[in-house]
């Protein structure tokens, strides 16, 4: 009976022990998947806000392209606009100014003038109408103080190509009294101001002087003026947008090396 008392007691811890043990272990199977579950919560939640920090970098990366993109072009633009204005500045008012010849400043010493002859104009009366009229030829003759020669003297370099022998050409009118009150008001102010500024020929092979040029130096300066700015402002655009990309670059190459 004691024997058998034993025996009986010997199970039942043995039994107890294996019910102990299995506890155990589930308790320790739930622990662990408990926490499994947590870590991988916690890998999703810092894996969305990764995604995230991408995506609005991204964003930030495209709106960023897209102003340099419209910086270059405006950049561009300019540059192209101020070849054009070159190219237009180059064959009207830098051509005429290089290929005059009266370039040399000096006084000259108004002689003589007088109405000597009526030349011949039209005007327009309207669409495809154009009728004719006549202007009076002012010629005026002026002593070169620098060399002491008696040239005739024109208003321009237009006035010389058109008629020579004249000094002024006004608009031609249709009102003819107009235009011969408009040059003797011209005379009589050169009668009046006997000394004036006139600009020759160094060569001498012009025999007549200029009292005024269609392009002076400082037209042609102040011309090129704003062209010059425009390409001089969009070449900076152009630098600036560059060296922006190339710092960026740099600044992304030095994080990628600490990491």
């Amino acid at each position: 009976m004691r024997e058998q008392g034993s025996s009986q007691q010997s199970y039942l811890s043995a039994s107890e022990r294996a019910a102990h043990t299995g506890i155990a272990r589930m308790f320790l199977w739930a622990g662990s998947k408990g926490a499994q579950g947590s870590g991988s919560e916690r890998r999703t939640f810092y894996q969305k806000i990764r995604e995230y920090d991408i995506l609005e970098k991204r964003r930030t990366v495209t709106a960023l392209k897209a102003g340099e993109d419209r910086a270059i072009l405006l950049g561009l633009s300019m540059i192209l606009f101020s070849a054009m204005m070159y190219f237009v500045l180059g064959i009207t008012m830098v051509r005429s100014y290089s290929d005059s010849v009266w370039t040399e400043e000096s006084n000259c010493t108004v002689l003589n003038s007088s109405i000597v002859a009526e030349i011949n104009c039209s005007y327009s009366c309207g669409s495809e109408c154009r009728k004719s009229s006549r202007f009076p030829c002012l010629q005026v003759y002026v002593s070169l103080n620098f060399t002491g020669k008696v040239l005739r003297l024109s208003y321009n370099e237009e006035a010389h190509e058109a008629h020579p022998e004249c000094f002024y050409i006004p608009k031609c009118r249709k009102d003819h009294t107009l235009m011969h009150s408009i040059v003797m008001n011209i005379s009589e102010r050169l009668k009046t101001h006997q000394q004036v500024l006139c600009y020759y020929d160094p060569s001498e092979q012009q025999d007549s002087v200029l009292l005024t040029r269609l392009y002076g130096r400082g037209a042609i300066i102040s011309s090129l003026l704003w062209p010059t700015c425009t390409l001089v402002g969009g070449t900076l655009i152009i630098a600036m947008v560059k060296l922006t990309q190339y710092l960026s670059f740099l600044c992304e190459q030095i994080s990628r090396i600490k990491r």
